[in-house]
């Protein structure tokens, strides 16, 4: 059974299939999570040296070949990830 979800910066295993084969380099670290498509998380992934992201979702990784995160970080995946502008911080001059 594969874990509930990802957090940004673990690093994933993705299954080969028709668009990669087995020689490819699957290992890639997660950059960005993504709103779910059709109830599946989505996540916006880096491969290696390459100079573009991907978005894959969970039934792309390999559960089996992805180390198990740490016990520090699994506590992280429970809180909402921060918005990047925070309202009551910003202030407007009158």
């Amino acid at each position: 059974m594969s874990r509930a979800g990802y957090v940004i910066g673990d690093t994933v295993v993705l299954k080969s299939g028709l668009s990669r084969s087995a020689g490819d380099e699957r290992t890639c670290r997660i950059v960005g999570i993504l709103p779910a498509d059709h109830g599946e998380a989505q996540y916006r992934v880096r491969v290696g040296n390459e100079t573009y992201e991907r978005r894959i979702v969970q039934s792309d990784i390999d559960a089996a070949e992805t180390a198990a995160p740490a016990p520090e970080r699994m506590s992280s995946e429970t809180r909402r990830p921060e918005p990047w502008l925070k309202p009551l911080t910003t202030r407007a001059d009158r």
